[in-house]
C-alpha cells in the first residue's frame, strides 16, 4: 500500500469522522444545501482583492476573474495569487553559518539571565543572522497557471479586454466556474481541486483553442523571503525545472538550492506541451474546442496514476457535499433582525475558507494557502483562532490534524525551556514545520500560545471522553504545564507567583515595556484555567495532583483592577486603549475562574466598547468582545460587538476578512467568528438553560442550529 493511498484512507475516514450528532434548535432539519448554496460567491468584474480559492486545507490555488491565475500583476495591489502547499518551502542559501545562538539577548528574570532570540541590534532592526533566521525556510508559491489569451491582431489580451464577465464557486461542491469573452469570442473555464491530493484540474472550452489563440501556461518562479510575496521572478538562473515531455504529459522537478519538488502534467485529446523558455511550459490543442489538463504536485515523485478531470471534480463533489452535510450548521433565515442576512453568509463562507486553508497537518500561516504573510510561517498563538472552530462545529478531526505536529516539535519545544531555565515545553511562537522559534523583538516574548495545547486536549477530551485520547495527548498536556508551573517568579514580599518580567502580553502594545511588565489580566487568567485543567487530566488518568502545580494555581497573582475596570498589565502604562483588547479574553475566550469577577469584567466590557481605538484592532477582537458579551448575560451587545462599524471587522464578497493593504486576508477573524457563533448558539458551561442563549431573546433572532458542541 502507498504512502498517498494510506493518505487518502486518512483523510476519508476524517471526512467520515467529521460527521457528528446534531439537535435542531428549532423547527425540523436545516435544509443545508438551500443554506449553503444561497451564499455561492458570484463575480461579475475584476477585483484585486478577491480572488477566489479551491483547496483541501493541504494545497490551494487562488484564482482571478479567468478562473486561473492570467492577471496575477493585477492582483499584486491587492491579494497576490500563489499555488501553496502544507509541503511546500524553501530556504535560501545563507550568507554565512546562521544559528539562533547569533540572535540570542539576556534578559534578567529574577536575578538570573534568560537568553531569548530578540535578534535586535543597537542601531535597530535585526542582526544578519536574525534576519535570515525570520525569513528561512518560506512558503514557496509553486507555478503559476494561466491563460494566454491572444487578440485577432495577435497582441496579448489585457484584463481590460475581457467583457461579460461572470464567476461563481459553487460551496457546495468545490467547483469555479468563470466565463467572460475576449474580442467577441466566448471562454468558460472549470476549476477544481482534488479533496486528498494535491492536483488542480481544469476545463477550458472556447473556439480560441482550437484557433491557436488559446493557451494554458504554467510557469515557475524562485523562492522570495519577502513578508508578503511567495515568489521571485527574477531569479531565473538561481534555480532550475527538468522535464520530460511527451505528447500531452509532462513530468517536472523542480531544483531550489537544497529544496526539490515534483510536477506532472497530463492534457486531453491531442493537447500538446512546449518548453517556450526557461522555467515556462505551454499547452494548446487543435483537436475541438475544448482543453482539459490535471496539474498535480508532490514533495516526492509520483508514481501512481492521476485522475482525469471529471474524477477529480466527481471526488471534489463528494467531499464538500459530505463536509456540508456533517458537522454543524446554523441557519438565520427566519431571523427579522437585518444583520441576519450578513452574519449568515460570513458564517458559511468563514467555513469554507477555514477548511480550504486551515485544516492541514500544519498549523495555518494567518493568510492560510492563500499568499504569504510572516514569510509563510504560523504563529502559535494564533492557532486558537484558526482551530478551536472545528471542536465546536463538531468536526474535530480537522483540528487534529495539525495537534500531531506539536509531538513532532517536542523535542524542540524541551531545548528551548531548557535553555531558558525552565521545566517542561516552551511552544514557539512564528514557526515553521521544523519547530524553530523565530527571532522577533515581540515574538519570543509572548507567552499567551502556551496553555493552547491544554485547551486543544481538552476539547478533543469533551468529544469523546476515553482512554485512548487521554493516552495520546497526556504527554503534551503534562509538559505544558510543567513549564507553566515553572515559568512564574515567586514574590516573596507579596506572596504570591507573578508573571513576567520578560513578557509581551496578547496585546501586543506593550512591546517596549517588555522588561517590566507583570501579569497582564488574560496571562494570568488562562494560566489558572490550564494548570486547573491539566490537573484534572491528572486525575482522570488515575494520578495524585502535582503539588506544585496545585501551589501556583493558589498563589497566582490576582488581576489588576483600577478605576473599577481590568487593566492590560499590572505595571504602567496598565492599559493601552489600542491592538487587542485581550482582557476580555480572561471571560469569553476562556470560562469562569476564581481570578475573574464578572462585574469588573462588564463594565470593562462597557470601556472598551465605548473607548476603545477600533482601526487599531483585528479581526478576531469583535468575536472576542462577543464572546464575552454572552458569558456575561448581555446577547444585545454581543451582536452589536460582531458588527462593530470598523475597517478591520470588514468581510470582502469572496468571505474573506479584511484588516487593511497589507493584510486582506486574515483568517484569524473568519476562525473566531465560527467559535463566537457557535457559543452564541450552543451555549458554553454554565449558561442560561434558554434555546441560543448567546443571542437576543426578543423574538428578531429566531436561530436554528443542529450539529454544534458547547464551548467550555
Amino acid at each position: 500500500m502507498t504512502d498517498r493511498l494510506v493518505s487518502m484512507i486518512v483523510a476519508g475516514a476524517i471526512l467520515m469522522a467529521a460527521v457528528g450528532p446534531s439537535s435542531a434548535e428549532t423547527g425540523g432539519r436545516i435544509d443545508r444545501h438551500a443554506l449553503v448554496t444561497r451564499h455561492n460567491v458570484t463575480l461579475t468584474s475584476p477585483d484585486p482583492l478577491t480572488p477566489l480559492t479551491v483547496g483541501n486545507g493541504q494545497f490551494a490555488f487562488s484564482a482571478d476573474v479567468t478562473g486561473l491565475q492570467t492577471f496575477a500583476e493585477y492582483h499584486e495591489r491587492g491579494t497576490p495569487l500563489c499555488t501553496q502547499s502544507q509541503w511546500g518551502w524553501h530556504t535560501c542559501p545563507p550568507a554565512a553559518d546562521y544559528r539562533m545562538a547569533d540572535a540570542l539577548e539576556d534578559y534578567d528574570v529574577a536575578g538570573r539571565k534568560v537568553p531569548y532570540a530578540s535578534g535586535v541590534v543597537p542601531s535597530g532592526g535585526y542582526s544578519p543572522a536574525a534576519e535570515w533566521l525570520r525569513a528561512n525556510p518560506h512558503r514557496l508559491h509553486l507555478g503559476r497557471i494561466a491563460l494566454r489569451l491572444t487578440k485577432s491582431d495577435g497582441s496579448e489580451a489585457k484584463i481590460e479586454d475581457l467583457t461579460e464577465t461572470s464567476q461563481t464557486l459553487d460551496l457546495w461542491s468545490g467547483l469555479l466556474a468563470s466565463e467572460f469573452k475576449i474580442a467577441g469570442q466566448h471562454v468558460k473555464v472549470l476549476t477544481v481541486c482534488h479533496p486528498t491530493r494535491d492536483i488542480l484540474a481544469v476545463r477550458i472550452e472556447s473556439r480560441l483553442v482550437e484557433q491557436g489563440r488559446l493557451r494554458v501556461s504554467l510557469a515557475f518562479p524562485y523562492g522570495n523571503p519577502d513578508w508578503r510575496n511567495a515568489a521571485d521572478w527574477d531569479q531565473a538562473d538561481r534555480h532550475t525545472t527538468q522535464a520530460q515531455i511527451t505528447g500531452s504529459q509532462a513530468a517536472l522537478t523542480r531544483t531550489l538550492d537544497a529544496n526539490r519538488y515534483h510536477v506532472r502534467v497530463i492534457g486531453s485529446g491531442q493537447m500538446r506541451i512546449h518548453h517556450t523558455s526557461q522555467h515556462v511550459y505551454e499547452m494548446d490543442s487543435h483537436d475541438g474546442n475544448a482543453m482539459e489538463i490535471v496539474f498535480a504536485f508532490s514533495a516526492t515523485e509520483m508514481i501512481e496514476p492521476l485522475p482525469d478531470f471529471d474524477a477529480v471534480r466527481a471526488a471534489a463533489a463528494a467531499h464538500w457535499e459530505r463536509f456540508w452535510q456533517g458537522g454543524g450548521a446554523i441557519d438565520f433565515s427566519q431571523c427579522t433582525d437585518p444583520r441576519a442576512k450578513e452574519l449568515e453568509r460570513r458564517v458559511v463562507l468563514s467555513q469554507y475558507l477555514m477548511a480550504v486553508n486551515c485544516s492541514g497537518d500544519l498549523p495555518p500561516q494567518e493568510t492560510g494557502l492563500v499568499y504569504n504573510s510572516w514569510f509563510g510561517k504560523f504563529h502559535l498563538e494564533m492557532h486558537w483562532w484558526h482551530g478551536v472552530h472545528f471542536a465546536l462545529w463538531d468536526r474535530l478531526p480537522l483540528l487534529e490534524r495539525s495537534l500531531s505536529w506539536y509531538e513532532s516539535i517536542l523535542p524542540a519545544a524541551r531545548a528551548t525551556a531548557k535553555l531558558q531555565g525552565y521545566e517542561g515545553v516552551r511552544w514557539p511562537k512564528m514557526v515553521s514545520p521544523d519547530g524553530r522559534d523565530s527571532p522577533s523583538s515581540v515574538g519570543v516574548f509572548l507567552i499567551w500560545q502556551q496553555p493552547h495545547p491544554i485547551y486543544y486536549a481538552e476539547l478533543c477530551w469533551r468529544a469523546r471522553s476515553d482512554r485512548e485520547t487521554l493516552e495520546r495527548y497526556r504527554d503534551i498536556v503534562f509538559a505544558t504545564a510543567k513549564f507553566m508551573a515553572s515559568y512564574p517568579v515567586w514574590d516573596e514580599a507579596g506572596g504570591r507567583y507573578v508573571l513576567g518580567p520578560a513578557l509581551i502580553p496578547a496585546q501586543e502594545s506593550y512591546g517596549r515595556w517588555r522588561r517590566t511588565v507583570l501579569n497582564p489580566t488574560f496571562e494570568l487568567a488562562y494560566w489558572h484555567w490550564a494548570l486547573e485543567t491539566a490537573q484534572k487530566w491528572r486525575q482522570r488518568l488515575g494520578l495524585e495532583r502535582d503539588a506544585g502545580w496545585d501551589r501556583v494555581i493558589r498563589h497566582l497573582s490576582q488581576p489588576t483592577v483600577r478605576d473599577g475596570v481590568y487593566m492590560g498589565i499590572e505595571t504602567e502604562p496598565y492599559t493601552i486603549l489600542r491592538d487587542h483588547p485581550s482582557m476580555l479574553c480572561a471571560l469569553g475566550v476562556l470560562p469562569q475562574t476564581p481570578l475573574i469577577d464578572p462585574e469588573v469584567m462588564r463594565r470593562t466590557l462597557d470601556h472598551v466598547m465605548t473607548e476603545w481605538d477600533w482601526p487599531s484592532t483585528w479581526g478576531w477582537d469583535y468575536p472576542v468582545m462577543a464572546m464575552t458579551a454572552a458569558r456575561l448575560g448581555e446577547p444585545e451587545k454581543a451582536i452589536d460587538a460582531l458588527f462593530v462599524d470598523a475597517e478591520k471587522n470588514r468581510y470582502l464578497a469572496n468571505g474573506h476578512n479584511y484588516q487593511s493593504a497589507r493584510l486582506p486576508v486574515y483568517l484569524p477573524g473568519n476562525g473566531g467568528l465560527l467559535a463566537a457563533v457557535a457559543m452564541m448558539a450552543a451555549g458554553w458551561d454554565g449558561c442560561p438553560d434558554r434555546p441560543s442563549p448567546g443571542f437576543p431573546d426578543d423574538g428578531t433572532w429566531r436561530v436554528r442550529w443542529e450539529g454544534l458542541r458547547r464551548m467550555p
